[in-house]
């Protein structure tokens, strides 16, 4: 099953923060144990590559990296072990920095240009961020109409209440989100109050997708 097939079958893609990386252990084994053996680790510490280094050698968690900016950040990645690469906005230098490393590539796209874009770097899914602050499920529906071969991982505003919003939506291959792997959890090394949280959101999502999703 490749990575985009993976995201799918998940429904969601929790979005970590670590701030240390002696912690991606406990949080890894805590998503698996929830029944969710997905991570998008950000670049936003200075903890991330070790971080998607020791969670990536277990072997039974599909991890990606998130907030990658730079080539030079997809090398590092990639050579730390992430599976696919997710950025904020689209970069054609890391989108095709990802694709010379044949490595699965999710750049964020909220207008018809940006999808555009992404089209002609040979993508048909993006990364809808910021979703809540860019229109939202509304927006995703609008622009599934005519970008009918294009699929949105939407991430940023979404959450327990409005994530139906989003799973009602064909084009919507899973969602992203922190409500089931809060960083003050993490920091307090909470991982079986991490690892109640992920099944809950994971039996949240399995009662909110359509079957025929």
């Amino acid at each position: 099953m490749d990575v985009l097939s993976q995201l799918a079958a998940a429904t969601l893609v929790p979005v970590v923060v670590l701030d240390d990386a002696q912690d991606a252990d406990g949080l890894a084994q805590a998503l698996v144990a929830g029944g969710l053996p997905v991570a998008e680790v950000t670049f936003r510490t200075a903890a991330a590559e070790e971080s998607i280094r020791r969670m990536s050698a277990r072997g039974d968690i599909l991890v990606g990296a998130g907030t990658v900016l730079t080539p030079a950040q997809v090398d590092v990645a990639v050579a730390a072990g992430a599976q696919y690469i997710v950025s904020p906005g689209t970069s054609r230098a890391v989108v095709e920095r990802a694709q010379e490393h044949g490595v699965t590539v999710l750049p964020g796209a909220v207008t018809a240009s940006e999808i555009q874009a992404a089209l002609e770097l040979g993508l048909s899914t993006v990364k809808f961020f910021p979703a809540g602050t860019s229109g939202g499920a509304k927006a995703i529906a609008a622009l599934a109409a005519p970008f009918g071969g294009v699929s949105f991982v939407p991430t940023g505003g979404v959450g327990p209440a409005n994530l139906g919003e989003y799973l009602a939506i064909p084009a919507i291959k899973a969602v992203g989100g922190s409500w089931m792997v809060p960083a003050g959890l993490v920091r307090a090394h909470d991982f079986d109050g991490v690892t109640d949280l992920v099944r809950e959101a994971v039996e949240l999502a399995r009662g909110l997708r359509p079957a025929a999703a």
